[in-house]
């Protein structure tokens, strides 16, 4: 028979590759004493009865890499459609919502031996609705847009989990973003590129540069983390309207206060360029929209051209490739065309003259690189001292860090952690 799940287990969902640079951003959102453990997809964190529910607003407020705030309903093993109904029906959804709400059931899966995610869709939602009208005579209903009470039902090979989503929203949707570009990278991406990087926006970390900044996503995400804005200060949350958290008000209202009080001017620069002036156009609004104009240089320049801004600092770029997009907008089959007038129209004539362009300009510098072509470093002729699997959307890529010394590159330092070796080919460059 199912049961329900242990008591205050939430489960933050991520990108791949992103598991432990966000269990460590939990631990510094709620502290160490906190249990925390990511897996794969994410991370798994219990916070103790007595501070559950302010955990789930902070979490919310603060996460930059997790992509929802979930707390866990039920889990255990299944079989079949009639066993996700039972656990449905098994939650005590009085909790959580009224006859006059609404709800919405989403569903991942996993090797799932169910024919149809629709319909364990529609199984949760029969149980949980009639489990309200046993006790209120009444069902809620169904709101596919903007629900009170969105659920996420995870599927696996042999076990399921059931999921009050807090969040609503994914929170890579920060609340700026209105213009951007044909492939826009998420901002929780964005973000897990300056994790893996170890940019923190302090002034220790010195300048920030983005080359082929697109929309900005990167350069905002940076210029929030140097000015202290919490990520999720400009949005609004599913918990809001959830029933657990509405004697919550005034504590909520305290938190957006903390994190309006903690803002301040950008402890480093960053700097933001790209070849297309519509590009630097869409960066220039979104960065007004999240309230860091003041604190990003955006200009329209070429990446094989423009000069270093400082005598040192970090490159964090998510160029243009095939799978994504060709640099100057061709999509499809069409040929990639390289970023600079000089490029050869491929990009393997990019990459070369870019890291040339690296090399004579900007010794002193370490560039990381997001690539979904393992052999990127041999096509730049440079030597990766790390680099770190993450995946863009469907897309697997490589996160590479270049230390750039003029005319050649760096001995390679051993990563840690999530990194790969380097192989053989890369090592004896």
């Amino acid at each position: 028979m199912p049961g329900r799940a242990p008591a205050d287990l939430l489960f933050l969902p991520c990108a791949a590759g992103v598991e432990e640079l966000l269990a460590d951003e939990v631990r510094a959102i709620l502290g160490a004493d906190v249990p925390c453990a990511a897996s794969r997809g994410g991370v798994t964190v219990q916070p103790s009865a007595e501070r559950v529910l302010r955990d789930v607003l902070r979490l919310n407020l603060q996460s930059r890499l997790a992509q929802r705030v979930l707390w866990q309903v039920a889990e255990g093993p299944y079989r079949d459609e009639t066993d996700v109904y039972d656990y449905a029906r098994s939650v005590r959804w009085s909790d959580w919502i009224t006859p006059r709400e609404t709800l919405r059931v989403d569903v991942t899966a996993q090797r799932s031996p169910l024919r149809s995610i629709r319909f364990a869709a529609l199984r949760v939602k029969d149980g949980l609705c009639d489990a309200v009208r046993e006790r209120t005579g009444e069902r809620p209903s169904v709101d596919t847009r903007r629900p009170d009470l969105p659920l996420v039902l995870h599927l696996g090979a042999d076990r399921l989990s059931l999921h009050v989503d807090t969040s609503g929203e994914a929170l890579f949707k920060r609340g700026w973003r209105d213009d951007q570009g044909e492939a826009p990278l998420k901002e929780t991406l964005a973000a897990a590129l300056l994790a893996a990087a170890g940019w923190q926006g302090r002034e220790a970390d010195g300048p920030l540069l983005d080359p082929c900044c697109g929309a900005g996503t990167i350069a905002i995400e940076a210029a929030q983390l140097a000015c202290g804005i919490a990520p999720g200060l400009r949005r609004r949350f599913a918990f809001e309207r959830q029933a657990p958290f509405r004697d919550l008000g005034r504590d909520w209202q305290a938190l957006r206060e903390a994190a309006q009080a903690a803002i301040h001017a950008p402890r480093t620069p960053v700097f933001a360029s790209d070849v297309a002036f519509r590009m630097t156009d869409f960066a220039s609004r979104n960065a007004v929209r999240a309230g860091v104009a003041h604190a990003i240089a955006i200009g329209t320049a070429d990446a094989l051209q423009r000069p270093a801004p400082a005598p040192s600092g970090t490159l964090i770029v998510n160029p243009p490739y095939g799978e994504r997009i060709g640099a100057k907008g061709s999509r499809g089959d069409r040929p990639v065309v390289a970023q600079g007038a000089a490029g050869g129209g491929t990009p393997e004539a990019f990459f070369a003259q870019l890291a040339g362009h690296w090399k004579r300009g900007y010794a002193g510098w370490t560039a990381w690189v997001l690539s979904p072509d393992p052999k990127l470093p041999t096509i730049m002729r440079l030597q990766p001292s790390r680099r770190v699997p993450l995946w863009n959307g469907p897309i697997e890529c490589r996160l590479f860090r270049f230390e750039m010394v003029a005319g050649s590159a760096r001995k390679p330092r051993t990563g840690s952690g999530a990194d790969e070796p380097l192989d053989a080919a890369e090592r004896s460059r």
